[in-house]
């Protein structure tokens, strides 16, 4: 059997998470697709995926396999790719995860951008306000707000953002600018239903602390917490990048500046340094373009 192209059948149903899906991504029949996955299988002595009639899923061996036939895959890719240097349209698939409210803001219109520029690359952009194994859950790259903790992961810079406390200026007005973070404790504060009781992101003399805030108004989504913010509703604790737009057109203003920690990096992660796709490499190099242009401008 021709075991390179019984890999790349694999992750591509991997990647497309249906037997039909990948036949048509391939160019191939349902049944070859068919085939080809079972010999491959018999020749491995493991079943890769399990599969009813409504889904189809890695096994544990499947995901141990994905990853050794990725860099495999992407080794060959490369080889090809110095052969052709010039040629170097990227083609193929990436799938790339981000914050759900950054990725609607910024990310997904960076990729939009991308695959118009190179047509013949197809992404798929999944957003979750939650930490995605990249590795388990079949990502490529991944754009991460915080320290990066997985040590298994590549990291690259993309900029900083900001944890800033906020107010409608009329609202400023009414109530006073604070001029130290206690005074919140009497105020009227923004919160998040699955967020924690108390504000922290704050830091005096070098030390950082935080405060147990109360209010009337609680969310469950952003963005409607920055627009309650900017309507007067009270002082609301975001992202700088998350109220960047109530900033520019003045309805809302960063108060208590001096007190805010130190910015958090944005970076685009990815399971590996050097058998890398060149598809891959050149988003990294379109999307550090387009998030560092975006920080650099907004979170001086």
């Amino acid at each position: 059997m021709d075991k390179f192209r019984a890999m790349q059948t694999f992750a591509r149903i991997a990647d497309e998470g249906s037997l039909t899906a990948a036949a048509r991504s391939l160019g191939s029949s349902l049944p070859a697709v068919v085939h080809s996955l079972a010999a491959y299988e018999g020749e491995l002595g493991v079943r890769l995926f399990n599969r009813t009639t409504r889904r189809i899923s890695l096994t544990e061996e499947g995901r141990q396999h994905l990853e050794s036939c990725r860099q495999v895959l992407a080794a060959v890719e490369d080889s090809e790719g110095a052969l052709s240097a010039g040629a170097g349209e990227p083609a193929g698939h990436l799938t790339i995860t981000a914050p759900v409210l950054f990725g609607q803001m910024h990310v997904a219109p960076a990729v939009t951008r991308f695959v118009q520029q190179h047509p013949k690359m197809r992404c798929s952009v999944i957003l979750l306000d939650r930490v995605v194994n990249l590795l388990e859950e079949g990502m490529d790259l991944g754009i991460r707000i915080g320290k990066l903790e997985d040590s298994s992961l590549v990291a690259q810079p993309l900029g900083r953002i900001r944890r800033v406390v906020a107010a409608n200026p009329a609202y400023l007005r009414r109530h006073g600018v604070p001029k130290h973070p206690r005074e919140l404790l009497q105020a009227n504060c923004i919160r998040m239903i699955a967020g924690p009781p108390t504000w922290g992101g704050f830091q005096e003399n070098g030390r950082g602390f935080r405060l147990p805030v109360t209010g009337n108004l609680e969310f469950n989504h952003v963005l409607p917490a920055v627009q309650a913010c900017a309507e007067g509703a009270g002082f609301g604790m975001f992202f700088s990048y998350q109220v960047a737009p109530f900033l520019a057109d003045r309805r809302l203003k960063i108060v208590l500046e001096r007190f805010e920690q130190p910015p958090r990096p944005i970076s685009v992660v990815y399971p590996h340094a050097r058998l890398l796709p060149a598809r891959t490499r050149v988003f990294i190099d379109w999307i550090r373009n387009e998030i560092t242009g975006f920080t650099a401008a907004k979170d001086k």
